[in-house]
């Protein structure tokens, strides 16, 4: 029976690699169908927006269940805030530092210099401000409280869900043994969304061809030839930030290998390359980061908490495209100026994290506010902002991971034994239901030894 068990795993898993085999000859497909027919490429846009539509759709009741589940098995409310206080602290400090990393880099390739605007580019650029519009602090904390308790999961929005669900969770750990059977319920509506989400990855090729094909016949290679500057010396920042700063921080803190950790969440990686936005890959990082040894409290606070407010690539890129546009211009901004700004743009950014295209309108949006000039600039960078977005997604991704990681070890709710075995790829994750069956709510080793070897037969 158990080999019998493991060799039904075995072969699942193969067919979900090959799944993901699919989806990057998809890209390549895309690449070439916007090149040689640009026309029929552009038409293909629907398809790709389909796909992320159709993973947005499953954002809400993802967050709702693993933030119940996790908040109302937790036996003490100091716990919970414990957890999501180290969180904020933590997401404020890295945004900082991916700041000032974006700034000095910044200011060192003088990216912008020598380039000139045009009477388009400059209708672009006021085009994305309008679209931005002006988002105070008031408005903000505003936004985060929904319609009715109901439309949180309805509309989509993250942070308002993150609310209902904080709100459900702490009702039922008050409830004790009178809520237990309503948290079995959420559980197995959890398994249920997961195993909606595994069907609907069965997509990915689709998506990923007509986003693919649809973004290169809209932009060719005239733009990215011109701009290639500006790319490689955001990707190389973003590279840079994730393997040096993070990755010295995980092992320094936690003893993990950021590359282990990052080869282990290489599938995500390559959803989101083809996506171009991390919430695509947000309901299997929460799977994944609780198979990995992260207790389930953990993970439900920290990974959505981490996608509004822990923005490392979208701060490295707002700090070098505002330099670029500013350069661009022959206007420079002062080292002040640049601080003040940035520090506005990132707080407007909050809740706008793995939103295709968030960061354009954010960056338009801060320049309206504090250097109007400035806007026209913004048209120089939407032919290759889809690129761009596809770096800061994938930084914000990493950025997330590695907290999560770092905040279990901090609390102790982190297996490290089990992180092992995981990331050597003795425990393998589960593709066809996304739920890890062994691996309990709490975390004690003396608790969680059964269920690794139930795991590993």
């Amino acid at each position: 029976m158990t080999t019998t068990t493991a060799g039904v795993r075995t072969r699942r898993s193969d067919r979900t690699h090959f799944l993901y085999l699919a989806v990057i000859a998809a890209v390549l497909g895309g690449i070439a169908v916007g090149l040689l027919a640009p026309g029929f490429a552009v038409e293909l846009k629907p398809v790709g927006t389909g796909f992320v539509n159709l993973i947005k759709m499953m954002i809400s009741p993802v967050i709702f269940c693993t933030i119940v589940l996790g908040v109302g098995s937790v036996t003490k409310a100091a716990k919970v805030g414990r957890v999501g206080g180290l969180a904020l602290g933590y997401f404020l400090v890295m945004s900082t530092a991916a700041l000032g990393i974006g700034l000095v880099v910044g200011n060192l390739i003088d990216p912008g210099s020598g380039l000139h605007l045009t009477a388009a580019l400059a209708k672009s650029g006021h085009a994305q401000a309008a679209t931005a519009g002006a988002t105070g602090t008031a408005d903000f904390l505003l936004g985060i409280i929904p319609t009715t308790m109901f439309s949180a999961l309805t509309e989509g929005k993250v942070l308002q869900t993150l609310l209902v669900a904080l709100l459900a969770g702490f009702a039922l750990q008050a409830m004790g043994s009178v809520g237990a059977p309503v948290l079995r319920g959420v559980e197995h509506l959890q398994r249920l969304v997961f195993r909606i989400m595994s069907m609907i990855m069965w997509l990915a090729p689709v998506g990923a061809f007509g986003a693919m094909a649809a973004v290169v016949g809209a932009t060719g290679t005239a733009a990215l030839k011109s701009l290639a500057m500006i790319m490689i010396g955001f990707y190389t920042t973003c590279a840079i930030f994730v393997v040096v700063v993070l990755g010295l921080l995980l092992r320094l803190v936690a003893g993990v290998n950021v590359f282990a950790l990052l080869r282990y969440l290489g599938r995500e990686f390559l959803l989101i390359l083809s996506t171009s936005s991390s919430e695509s890959a947000l309901p299997r990082l929460i799977a994944k980061m609780e198979h990995v040894g992260v207790s389930r409290p953990v993970v439900g606070i920290t990974v959505p908490t981490g996608y509004s407010f822990n923005l490392d690539g979208t701060a490295i890129y707002l700090t070098m495209a505002s330099i670029f546009i500013s350069e661009a211009l022959d206007k420079p901004m002062p080292l002040g100026q640049q601080l003040s700004l940035l520090v506005f743009m990132v707080i407007a950014s909050k809740g706008a994290a793995g939103v295709t295209g968030a960061g354009l309108a954010t960056l338009a949006g801060g320049l309206q506010s504090h250097r109007p000039e400035l806007v026209d600039g913004v048209g120089l960078i939407v032919g290759i902002d889809r690129f761009m977005s596809e770096a800061r997604a994938l930084t914000n991704f990493a950025g997330n991971a590695v907290a999560t990681v770092l905040i279990g070890h901090w609390t102790k709710e982190l297996d490290h034994d089990r992180m092992r075995e995981v990331l050597a790829g003795r425990l393998p994750f589960d593709e066809t239901t996304l739920v890890d069956t062994g691996h309990t709510t709490e975390l004690p080793a003396q608790q969680e030894a059964p269920g690794l070897e139930k795991t590993a037969a």
